[in-house]
């Protein structure tokens, strides 16, 4: 799909703030037109660096530097581009974006250039997707696997489920629609071992999927409990620095903190509540309600118990947690009870049998066996254990296809209904190929790319 009639867009591309050099891009049919209004009517040679003045419609001197054009088709969005690349300062480059427009272009919408590079053909929508990624990368595992998301390992995956899964829906139609040609692949075998087949390769994508997922976004942790349970002390031991509060006054939490760790490459996103207690305070009641609204949100559950308080049901989360009766219901979210204070308690640091954790967040007894059953209960297998960065989207779009497949897998055996496998090999396909972007919703386009920074 070629884009070229549409405006030409221009937007500062390096990152906010001062800088020893800073960038405008220009893209789009008018874009060297633009550019030579700038800096004056010359020979841009492609791909080579020209030192020039930028000026604005009436002459006056805005900045000097370099301007390189990138003639179509031979561009990042794949349109003529041209990139000034003048001092870093921001009043300096809001200046030259703003000659930029008053000579003809348009001002970017965040993620633009990279939604016309894919509207473009010059890379498919996980390899856009990428682009973000690796920016946003905050860990070096997570930006190896964007960058093996740009350099198209993920797509190929998607690609050769594709190719696999239209082999196997052309035999399928075949038998289908020409009957005469005696196509018996209900008893041929082929069509359920192809299934299989294809099947367990999806299975493993969608494994592989999910840890490139947890290496970008990790894993949201809520740490709920009672006043004085320890919440904080864990918080910061966690982090390895004082990121919460910590006394002996009860109620000292009472909004909701957050701070994002690394437990051996996988990101731990924690969020440290106020102590859940029946209480006439109306800041604390707020607390307590947002301490609620985020474990709606969260991965994991970790609830924080005095281990002085003497046994506990884990799986009474009523006790656990007060006014947890009507907060609690319909929340389907994996829960870790953890015992503290074991050095006054005079409990064994350690897992215990009932699943639940001895700790003492004071001293870091039982710290390193958590540490392990966070990251096992998240799934996460270690940084090289990832190929490529993923989304939720994505995730998603597999778990969609993989449960077609199994759908057509009972429509072939316990059927023998044709007919219905390849309608459930069919929606297999399109969700594959909305990860790719083969096949997308254009609300779906909006949303990805309007998360982009500007300028990419």
């Amino acid at each position: 799909m070629n884009i070229h009639g549409q405006d030409t867009i221009v937007a500062i591309a390096t990152a906010p703030g001062r800088g020893g050099v800073g960038v405008v891009r220009l893209s789009g049919a008018r874009a060297l037109d633009i550019a030579r209004s700038l800096v004056g009517e010359r020979k841009l040679t492609p791909r080579m660096a020209h030192f020039a003045r930028f000026c604005d419609a009436q002459g006056e001197v805005l900045d000097e530097g370099l301007v390189i054009s990138f003639p179509a088709p031979h561009s990042f969005t794949g349109e003529d581009v041209v990139e000034l690349q003048g001092h870093g300062g921001p009043v300096i480059l809001d200046m030259l974006v703003a000659a930029c427009i008053a000579a003809g272009a348009r001002q970017a919408r965040a993620g633009e250039f990279s939604q016309r590079a894919f509207l473009n053909d010059r890379m498919d929508l996980t390899q856009a997707e990428a682009i973000a990624d690796l920016i946003d990368a905050g860990t070096a595992a997570s930006a190896r696997a964007a960058l093996h998301s740009l350099q198209g390992v993920f797509s190929e995956e998607v690609n050769t489920l594709v190719e696999a899964l239209i082999g196997l829906r052309i035999y399928v139609e075949a038998a289908i629609d020409f009957p005469e040609e005696e196509i018996d692949f209900l008893s041929d075998g082929r069509v359920a071992g192809d299934l299989r087949e294809v099947r367990a390769q999806c299975l493993r994508v969608l494994q592989e999927a999910n840890q490139g997922r947890l290496v970008r976004e990790g894993m949201t942790l809520v740490i709920a409990g009672k006043p004085n349970a320890g919440k904080s002390s864990l918080m910061n031991a966690l982090a390895g620095f004082d990121a919460a509060i910590v006394t002996d006054i009860a109620g000292t939490t009472r909004d909701v903190l957050r701070e994002s760790i690394q437990l051996d490459g996988m990101p731990l996103n924690l969020i440290d509540t106020a102590g859940l207690r029946d209480s006439a305070d109306v800041v604390e009641q707020e607390g307590i309600r947002r301490a609620y609204a985020e474990m709606r949100k969260a991965d994991r559950l970790l609830v924080m118990v005095d281990s002085r308080e003497g046994p506990v049901d884990p799986a009474d989360l009523h006790a656990l947690l007060p006014q947890s009766q009507q907060q609690l219901e319909n929340l389907d979210l994996p829960v870790t009870v953890v015992l503290n204070k074991a050095d006054l308690s005079g409990l064994n640091a350690g897992p215990r049998d009932d699943g639940t954790f001895v700790i003492s967040a004071a001293t870091g007894d039982g710290l390193p066996a958590l540490r392990d059953h966070l990251k096992a209960a998240a799934g996460y297998q270690g940084e090289g254990q990832s190929r490529f960065s993923a989304r939720r989207r994505h995730i998603t779009a597999l778990e969609e296809a993989l449960a077609a497949l199994d759908n057509g897998e009972q429509q072939l055996h316990g059927h023998a209904a044709g007919e219905l496998l390849a309608e459930d090999l069919r929606a297999a396909q399109k969700a594959l190929e909305e990860i790719t972007g083969a096949f997308t919703a254009d609300d779906l386009l909006g949303r990805i790319f309007s998360s982009f920074c500007i300028g990419k």
